[in-house]
């Protein structure tokens, strides 16, 4: 009730717009002033809202006319000009009645009409966006020939009075794409919107243009350019250019940058701190002088015992980010991504509180501009279907599975690769054969995630289709959260596997798991799991970012350039016809398409990289330092492309970056979950405490004088008696040059009993203590995460007694101090 009440408010608005004053409260001298630049502007040369392209040979004539002919009705104002005689350009402006109708259900002081009371004309982003919401609705008939006026009037009514015509709209963005044309007769009268006609080539684009002076000529000096790297970016004029999704865009991008640098700072001084203790770790040490230590084959086929000495390095290496310091890192971090969000959303509240847009309402917005385009829209409600919800989840489970299922082919292909390598003939590869396949095979995840990206937003479309969102917010938000599940297992479902699976599941010597029945598992890299994980995200993270920007950044610029190229005119006709008031026209058709996902596709990269930077954290500390880099190019970069080398997005009207905050909240609690995860079962810093707390000679001999670690490594490791391996082992004839007789047993890293290979004692006190410690952990990150939720507030005590004071005025109509 309460949306229809609404709607019949805008309706006696929208009638009463012919017989009274102005919508929206101006000033006397304003109305004057707008009645003497009426016929001044008649004579200024037309400054489109929109452009259309067409192609004049190839293009479906009727079908472009009655479209055109539909905006005629609506008193636009078109105006064509032919360009080397093969395209067709429509300069489309609306007329000014439409905004004051838009104003007049907006006139409350937070409608984000940008001070409304004094300003002379709506905002060129409102006008774009109005426009463009018009331009999507409009619909022809496939069948429908330009006919009479009253012919034309008749399917223009018929048209815009069809209860789905804002789904069609609503769709066209994220959606409309995916609809398919059927062959039966009732879809083949179905009408059609632009995007379709668009899709069909009855137009070519439809953009706004480019400003050539004013807040652009700021943009391109003052923020979309590579010096200015370090500057703050001026969120004001991004707003008034580009609208406020897109400034809210950039404004969370650079306070996401802001805090990466506590963040990043603290990355490297854990990094650092296991640089420092590079030769000094016990365990290293340990390792580097086990030089009689013998450890079993790697593989099956003819691999040689080795020294486990020889890891010395990997040893050594691993303690860089395996350290005491991780501990405290991995909880400073979930502080942090804690205190980020909540610092951002009291950001957010002063931002568009600025902007007026602090009680701004999108039902409201898409209600107005509906009642805008046809004052006879009939209202579509929220529906909700439990068999249709029931189904959608079952689909997702599915294709969560599909991605699963790619990570245990990767699974295999390490399994497989790994005995490959050590029959390469190249000794290098043959000695790290294990390195060389975690390397390729995340080289190979890389590439699958690339073509996977694809296939999950054609999937994630088809499902929010037929989930069927009402508006056009609503329908975003689900294709994020979807899209968004998918992209997460398809980037993470290996970095789980080696860092929860890898080296627990492949059981033991004498007794391996197979694949097939012949490849055993991969085991863990010999100086530890966490050894993997940080190779396999240090590879994925520098490829993601590296090559996204230089796709990002190159590939629309070398576009452009060929583009360019293609067009340079020839003769001094087409020269002097391009010198034109409608110049501008070419030279903005001539630049790259602006992506329906364009902005969206920014966010979704950033929500990726926020993700690796917090999970799986304490398995890189460097992440957020890479982060932190790769943000600073990655503002200009996404700057210059938007003022430079795209054509003009359409401004969309927001108040927060919508469902991605509610993405960043789970994101900050799988990182509790994850960390905890990591240190407990991948890192060893587990065992080693238990090892110095119960086993020690500081405990069992109460020896002070030596380190506590004294001892770890061989305790750490069990032995199996080389009579009892399987009968798919073939060892080597000849043994290695450090061995001087026959080999009757070696070591392998676990808890086992000598004699039956069960587990140990000592392997259930570890594993107690990871339970344990993980609870600990989670309970205390996630108590720490409450607090300072708690003790920051969303909303800043000036942001809600500024509102407070403005509801104060609206009732008792006196201007407070």
């Amino acid at each position: 009730m309460e949306l229809q009440d609404e709607i019949e408010l805008r309706k006696n608005c929208s009638r009463k717009s012919e017989e009274t004053k102005p919508l929206v409260p101006l000033q006397d001298e304003i109305e004057r002033s707008e009645k003497s630049s009426q016929k001044s502007e008649e004579t200024k040369p037309l400054v489109p809202d929109f452009i259309l392209v067409c192609d004049k040979h190839e293009s479906d004539v009727a079908k472009r006319e009655e479209f055109l002919n539909k905006l005629k009705k609506k008193n636009f104002t078109i105006k064509t000009r032919d360009i080397k005689d093969k395209k067709l350009f429509y300069g489309v402006r609306a007329p000014s009645e439409i905004f004051q109708n838009y104003q007049c259900p907006l006139k409350n002081s937070d409608s984000g009409l940008q001070n409304h009371q004094t300003k002379k004309y709506v905002p060129i982003t409102t006008r774009i966006r109005i426009v463009n919401f018009i331009l999507q609705n409009p619909k022809i008939s496939p069948e429908a020939p330009v006919g009479s006026e009253r012919e034309q009037q008749q399917s223009s009514d018929a048209s815009t009075i069809q209860p789905d015509s804002r789904a069609a709209a609503s769709a066209a963005p994220v959606g409309s794409e995916r609809k398919q044309q059927q062959g039966s007769d009732a879809s083949s009268t179905q009408p059609e919107t632009l995007q379709k006609l668009i899709k069909a080539k009855v137009f070519e684009a439809a953009f706004p243009l480019h400003e050539q002076e004013g807040t652009i000529k700021n943009l391109k000096e003052n923020w979309a350019q590579w010096r200015k790297i370090l500057k703050q970016q001026p969120i004001k004029d991004i707003r008034s250019y580009f609208g406020e999704k897109v400034a809210l865009y950039f404004a969370w991008l650079g306070w996401y940058t802001r805090m990466l640098f506590p963040a990043a700072v603290l990355g490297l001084l854990v990094f650092l701190y296991g640089i420092f203790h590079f030769d000094s770790s016990q365990v290293s040490k340990e390792i580097c002088e086990a030089n009689t230590t013998i450890m079993c084959p790697l593989c099956d086929q003819k691999c040689p015992f080795w020294q486990l000495s020889d890891t010395c390095t990997y040893a050594k290496v691993t303690h860089l980010f395996d350290n005491e310091g991780t501990i405290l890192f991995a909880v400073l971090m979930a502080l942090w991504a804690t205190v980020f969000l909540e610092l951002w959303k009291r950001k957010r509240a002063e931002v568009v509180s600025g902007w007026e847009l602090y009680g701004w309402d999108e039902d409201e917005e898409e209600l107005a501009l509906q009642l805008i385009n046809d004052p006879k829209y009939t209202l579509k409600l929220y529906q909700h279907s439990y068999i249709r919800s029931t189904i959608l989840l079952l689909l997702v489970l599915l294709m969560i599975t599909v991605l699963i299922g790619l990570a245990h082919a990767f699974v295999i292909y390490r399994v497989v690769a790994t005995v490959l390598f050590t029959k390469s003939n190249f000794e290098f590869i043959r000695e790290h054969a294990s390195t060389v396949a975690v390397a390729t095979g995340a080289v190979l995840h890389y590439i699958t995630i690339i073509v996977m990206t694809k296939v999950n937003r054609r999937v994630a479309l088809f499902l929010c289709e037929l989930e069927k969102p009402r508006t056009f917010s609503e329908r975003e938000n689900i294709f994020t959260v979807k899209i968004f599940t998918f992209q997460f297992f398809t980037y993470f479902s290996s970095l789980i596997y080696i860092a929860f699976f890898l080296g627990r599941i492949n059981g033991r010597p004498g007794n391996y798991v197979r694949v097939a029945g012949e490849w055993r598992l991969e085991e863990c890299h010999p100086s530890g799991c966490i050894t993997d994980l940080f190779i396999q995200m240090a590879i994925i993270m520098t490829l993601k970012q590296t090559l996204n920007n230089l796709e990002e950044y190159l590939i629309p610029w070398l576009r452009l350039r060929f583009r360019k190229l293609l067009a340079n005119p020839k003769d001094k006709n087409e020269v002097d016809m391009e010198k034109g008031p409608e110049e501008q026209w070419l030279k903005n058709y001539q630049l790259n398409k602006v992506n329906v996902f364009s902005l969206f596709d920014e966010f979704l990269e950033m929500m990726i990289q926020y993700s690796f930077t917090t999970i799986f954290v304490a398995a890189f500390p460097l992440a957020p330092l890479m982060a932190f880099i790769n943000n600073l190019f990655e503002i200009r970069l996404d700057a210059i492309k938007m003022v430079q080398l795209q054509r003009r997005i359409v401004p969309r009207k927001a108040n927060d970056i919508g469902i991605w905050l509610q993405v960043l909240e789970a994101i900050g609690i799988l990182a509790v979950i994850g960390n905890g995860l990591v240190i407990a079962i991948t890192s060893d810093f587990i065992p080693r405490q238990v090892y110095k707390y119960t086993y020690s000679p500081c405990v069992l001999q109460n020896h002070t004088d030596i380190n506590c670690l004294t001892g770890y490594i061989n305790h750490s490791l069990s032995v199996f008696r080389v009579q009892d391996f399987e009968w798919q082992m073939k060892l080597p004839e000849k043994l290695p040059d450090f061995l001087r007789s026959e080999i009757t047993e070696c070591r392998y890293r676990d808890y086992r009993n000598s004699d039956d290979y069960n587990y140990s004692a000592q392997f259930w006190h570890v594993f107690a203590a990871r339970l344990a410690f993980l609870i600990l952990f989670e309970h205390v990150a996630l108590c720490i995460k409450l607090i300072a939720a708690w003790y920051v507030p969303d909303v800043p005590q000036s942001v809600k007694n500024k509102h407070l004071q403005k509801k104060l005025e609206n009732l008792t109509g006196v201007p407070g101090k």
